[in-house]
């Protein structure tokens, strides 16, 4: 419980250095989003109408300290302020609208990558030298090493524009009510397996590579030559001695693609138009929409500290050795 809570105080005041750190980058991008904003669409406004823009968006013209207390405050009531593309919603509802879509397609791409990265590196590394191996290692280095954008622009290519077995873009047909019903989870799915695809084939390279690096470190292992020696079968040694204990740095890997989900897929979601937080985060930085950056980039710091700690707890569940670390 003393390492628990110690993780809990390390990851608050992290918390706390990254929102800081989100409340100045925005702040040094050059240009004012509210005069761009006007300026692009040919209107002047008196300065008392600007200066109330202002307010209303949360640019208050005080002292730098001023504005951080006021920034700290809204973040622990949630109170991230509206957005300026999509005024006069605010920055929760646009954000919350897109993280449906973002957590369904990057879930489930990030479970099933890992559930198979995994498997694949358990197995090559068991088989290691054999042809199963060699076909299994090249191909996740390969996978790994080709950028998310090559992969979303060949995927969409062949199946979307040359062969035209999928849609090119959006997360259902437009032309459907969103409703709970068949067709419309039909049409959910259909839009969505081509990002899914060209997830998938990104993110289960580093899993299995993971994988089986870590299992061949510990296949020479003493233990591991005991239980071969006690008669267990291949498949026994393979699942509770060896994978059990080369599953923990895969756990720290399958924590950092949790931490990413919520900050979704900016690329893959660009190049489909899926209607993701990736994607929103990539019009906000477009639109210099400094409350939707802010929002997003802190949903995205939580996450990432929530998975780790969550890890943390793990890995004192995994290896009983921690408990009296």
């Amino acid at each position: 419980m003393a390492f628990l809570l110690r993780r809990l105080v390390f990851y608050m005041a992290a918390f706390i250095a990254a929102a800081t750190i989100n409340f100045f980058l925005p702040r040094l991008m050059p240009g004012d989003p509210v005069q761009i904003m006007f300026s692009s669409a040919g209107t002047e406004l008196p300065p008392e109408s600007l200066q109330a823009l202002k307010l209303t968006f949360g640019f208050v013209d005080g002292p730098l300290w001023q504005q951080y207390l006021t920034y700290l405050g809204s973040i622990f009531t949630g109170d991230l302020g509206r957005s300026i593309k999509y005024f006069p919603l605010p920055v929760t509802s646009v954000l919350g609208h897109a993280l449906v879509w973002t957590v369904g397609l990057m879930g489930t791409a990030t479970i099933i990558s890992f559930a198979l990265g995994t498997l694949l590196g358990i197995l090559a590394a068991w088989r290691r030298g054999s042809r199963f191996d060699v076909v299994v290692s090249v191909g996740a280095i390969f996978a790994t090493s080709v950028p998310a954008v090559v992969t979303s622009l060949i995927v969409l290519f062949v199946f979307g524009f040359t062969l035209g077995w999928f849609p090119n873009g959006y997360a259902a047909d437009p032309s459907l009510d969103p409703a709970f019903s068949l067709q419309y989870l039909g049409s959910v799915a259909y839009h969505g397996l081509l990002p899914m695809v060209t997830l998938c084939t990104v993110l289960i390279g580093g899993f299995t590579v993971t994988m089986r690096n870590n299992m061949i470190n510990l296949l020479g292992e003493d233990y591991i030559v005991m239980a071969r020696a006690k008669g267990l079968s291949d498949r026994h040694v393979m699942l509770w001695y060896a994978a059990r204990n080369a599953l923990l740095p895969a756990v720290s890997s399958l924590a950092i693609a949790i931490g990413t989900i919520l900050g979704g897929s900016l690329v893959t979601e660009v190049v489909y138009n899926y209607p993701g937080l990736g994607n929103i985060l990539y019009q906000a930085i477009l639109a210099r929409d400094y409350p939707v950056i802010q929002g997003q980039l802190l949903i995205m710091t939580a996450t990432m500290l929530i998975a780790n700690f969550i890890v943390d707890v793990s890995y004192v569940m995994l290896d009983p050795r921690l408990k009296g670390a």
